[in-house]
């Protein structure tokens, strides 16, 4: 049984630069609490006791519930918890009614320790470095599948008990990526929990199934064998790739797998692992060769969940998205430069810089997680459009040609509108 505490307003201690949307203005409230329970290994390790951090985002009427909980496993590869994915989706999150759970799982988030992937290359004291968080305890990342499985199944029971919860969406980016591949190839059978997997920015490999004590080191499984998500469950997986996932650090590339009834994989043109949407104005914090990928990932993320519920609850499923082209681990380019195939964003189909997953040789790990954005050559610009107004006429048209295949939404169009670059046809026409 888990049992949920809340606390007083205080520090969250959850790591996030993006602002994202006014919750007070929208009508949400945020709470936070500490569940207790008592979690099995999946691993054959015996039962452990456990306290951890839970993070509540949701409308404060319920009534204004849509039924559908997006429970995020919180990130920890910073050494601390963080939440990409509350940044990539909050606005639709939001306007829709969702309410957002972020779930501290692993060990590290809890416990502190060294940042694992010389993403901030400090030690991090972890939530119990916090006064308010001192009665946390976790029993180490053998437990953290039951963990998050076991506050998710009780969330109706507990901190969601005046609503009514007909979804429940697992959600988790980068390393929570490799933690939901083997929940959902490994646990899932046995925890039948969620109704859905939204699955972003994995690797090829997946998280091992842990030891008690210990906080598991991505170093020791990132470049392990390939793993594909099963195709015989009868719940719907839609994984969303970067091109910094397929070819990078992260070798996602030899787990590429077709599409089935229920899983679908969507990979991005002209993204990265990470991005400036996510990093804002900290971007020259990073000390990165190259400006960092300005790509529009976030408005196909959005689309993902928005996909991923309706299929949950019965609808249509999410569509299929045509596979990057990649001859070796080089992407094919278009005439612009940018990589061929994917899903298809206006900054890609119409074009006024390039966009990469990768960046120099030899920058840092994390300046590689960010990708680059590159100036495209003038005269390849002049080609592509005569002045300004061909320019926002090919924006536009490519906008309303990615609404139409599902990958964003009608709801985004103003958004994906206002980011058009007609200042560098301009430039470039001189």
């Amino acid at each position: 049984m888990t049992t949920f505490e809340e606390l007083p307003p205080g520090e969250t201690g959850l790591l996030s630069v993006r602002p994202g949307p006014d919750l007070t203005e929208a009508g949400y409230v945020e709470r936070e609490y500490v569940a207790r329970g008592t979690a099995v290994s999946y691993g054959g390790h015996e039962p452990a006791d456990y306290a951890t951090r839970v993070v509540v985002r949701r409308p404060e009427s319920p009534g204004s519930c849509s039924g559908t909980v997006v429970v995020e496993w919180l990130n920890v590869s910073s050494g601390a918890d963080a939440a990409p994915d509350w940044n990539y989706l909050a606005e639709e999150i939001v306007r829709r009614g969702h309410t957002w759970v972020g779930v501290s799982a692993q060990h590290m988030g809890v416990e502190g320790g060294e940042a694992p992937v010389g993403v901030a290359d400090v030690a991090q004291g972890g939530l119990r470095a916090l006064p308010r968080f001192a009665a946390l305890r976790h029993p180490g990342d053998a437990y953290c599948y039951s963990i998050y499985a076991s506050v998710a199944a009780a969330l109706d029971e507990g901190p969601l008990s005046d609503l009514v919860v007909d979804v429940l969406l697992a959600v988790g980016e980068s390393q929570s990526a490799f933690a939901l591949t083997t929940f959902v190839n490994v646990v899932h059978e046995q925890a039948p929990v969620f109704d859905a997997f939204l699955i972003h920015s994995r690797g090829g490999g997946a998280m091992p199934l842990g030891e008690p004590g210990e906080a598991m080191d991505p170093l020791g499984y990132r470049g392990t064998r390939p793993v594909p998500i099963r195709d015989d469950l009868d719940i719907p997986v839609l994984m969303l790739q970067t091109e910094t996932d397929l070819t990078g650090a992260l070798r996602y590339l030899p787990a590429r797998q077709p599409d089935s009834a229920y899983v679908r994989l969507w990979e991005v043109a002209g993204t990265a692992h990470a991005d400036r949407y996510v990093i804002g104005e900290f971007e020259e914090f990073l000390g990165c060769p190259r400006p960092v990928n300005r790509g529009q990932q976030a408005y196909v993320v959005r689309a993902a969940l928005r996909w991923l519920d309706g299929w949950a609850r019965g609808s249509d499923p999410a569509p299929s998205a045509a596979r990057l082209e990649v001859e070796g681990r080089a992407f094919v380019l278009d005439e612009a430069g940018n990589a061929r195939g994917g899903v298809r964003t206006p900054a890609v189909e119409a074009p006024v810089e390039l966009l990469r997953g990768d960046t120099e040789e030899g920058a840092s790990y994390l300046c590689q997680l960010f990708g680059s954005t590159l100036p495209m050559d003038a005269a390849t610009i002049r080609g592509l459009y005569p002045d300004r107004a061909g320019y926002l006429a090919a924006y536009e048209a490519a906008t309303d040609v990615a609404i139409a295949a599902g990958f964003v939404l009608a709801e985004d169009r103003a958004e994906i509108l206002s980011e058009a670059r007609p200042e560098l046809v301009d430039e470039a026409h001189g």
